[in-house]
């Protein structure tokens, strides 16, 4: 039965293993610490916008049986907005994947760090972490499967054991349930929350998944009667990542700690109150969101790259290959080395800020297409849910902005 299940799951939970990457769960974790549960509406709220936003991508894919970016391309044929458009997306997505995948595998190297301590050597002066490179080596070897059956079910599987290791945790912690309950149901901005409440919409609602969304579903299902087990996929896995960010969010509130700065502290703290077996789930945990993430943004960026310019997808082409392996070699090498790329990472800030609503509001534009669409436009409430995820989106974007901006002055 598992098994079966893990065979027949469809791209929802690459989305999924995307979106909990180390950014998700140490925002989570910071959300928790300084907020208790006051937050959780946050996050079910942007659980939320994210789903309905995938599902517009999702079922743009099914439909016209193209990749996100490749349909932007061939819509903006004739317009002045197609070079500016496509130079964004190629931008925020391939620069920004490329920037961020030292902090996924650097995520990562935290979680297995908790689990079996360090693994930093000093090579002629010069500092070398091992766990970089096999968490690097890993993820070439799933990247490089020729079977594009086997990625999901490799996914599949580090997610489920992500999902359980912040489930149980949360378990062990046994959050009082009215307390969670009103921190869920009861949406409350606590002083100086706005930033962590932005923080985590954004690290939900993320602008390659829209992308990589839309490029992996017509490849998985071909045709409209496959509609239904789209929007099922697209519902139950990224609701399941919603609950596992909602179980860091409890984690971190009944930690006790007061200030946390990676989700490594979170582990240390919960140690003693609650055993070595809470620390070791949460490295586990820790690990396979640094993994997932590593895997799925070399992966989209070469979706993206070879959409914008016209390239083929399929994932055993040279050209395909090339960009997930440099952008995963960049990362690695960036992650081993210890080197934090700041002026790509705020380059990359601005860009998906940027990206985010205007990819909201062209992927709202074409779901009501009927021409491309062919019949399976957008409902009345679709549009007016899918109008407040594109107020969210600029709210969002502009907030990091502006947060980036700060930085510079």
């Amino acid at each position: 039965m598992a098994f079966r299940l893990i065979k027949n799951i469809g791209p929802g939970i690459i989305i999924a293993a995307a979106f909990i990457g180390p950014g998700t769960v140490t925002l989570c974790s910071i959300a928790g610490v300084n907020f208790g549960y006051s937050l959780l509406w946050a996050v079910l709220l942007s659980t939320l916008a994210t789903i309905i936003l995938q599902e517009m991508a999702a079922r743009i894919g099914l439909i016209t049986e193209s990749g996100l970016a490749q349909l932007l391309r061939n819509r903006l044929k004739e317009s002045v907005w197609k070079t500016p458009v496509i130079i964004l997306i190629i931008l925020a997505i391939v620069l920004g994947n490329t920037a961020y995948q030292a902090g996924n595998i650097g995520g990562g190297v935290l979680g297995l760090e908790a689990i079996i301590g360090p693994l930093t050597y000093y090579y002629f002066d010069v500092k070398i972490n091992v766990a970089a490179l096999l968490l690097g080596g890993i993820a070439f070897i799933v990247l490089s499967q020729k079977n594009d059956k086997l990625l999901p079910q490799i996914l599949t599987i580090m997610v489920l054991f992500m999902s359980f290791s912040f489930v149980v945790t949360a378990l062990l912690i046994r959050p009082k349930l009215p307390e969670l309950l009103s921190g869920i149901f009861l949406p409350t901005i606590p002083k100086d929350s706005l930033w962590t409440i932005i923080g985590l919409v954004g690290t939900t609602i993320v602008p390659y998944n829209i992308f990589l969304h839309a490029s992996l579903i017509h490849k998985k299902w071909q045709g409209v009667e496959f509609l239904p087990k789209v929007k099922r996929d697209t519902y139950w896995t990224i609701g399941l990542g919603g609950v596992v960010s909602m179980c860091i969010v409890i984690c971190a509130a009944g930690s006790g700690i007061e200030k946390i700065t990676t989700a490594v502290d979170l582990a240390e703290a919960l140690s003693p109150l609650y055993g070595s077996m809470a620390k070791l789930l949460l490295g586990v945990g820790l690990f396979s969101a640094g993994m997932t993430s590593a895997i799925t943004a070399p992966l989209a960026a070469a979706y993206v790259a070879c959409e914008c310019l016209g390239w083929s997808t399929d994932s055993n082409s040279k050209k395909f290959r090339i960009i997930w392996g440099s952008v995963l070699l960049v990362g690695v090498i960036l992650a081993t080395a210890g080197i934090k790329p700041i002026a790509l990472i705020q380059m990359a800030q601005v860009a998906n800020g940027m990206l985010i609503f205007i990819i909201a509001g062209l992927v709202l534009w074409m779901i009501n297409q009927q021409k491309v669409m062919k019949g399976h436009v957008n409902t009345i409430w679709q549009n007016i849910l899918g109008a407040i995820v594109l107020i969210l989106s600029i709210i969002v974007g502009f907030k990091g902005i502006d947060g980036v901006v700060q930085i510079f002055n």
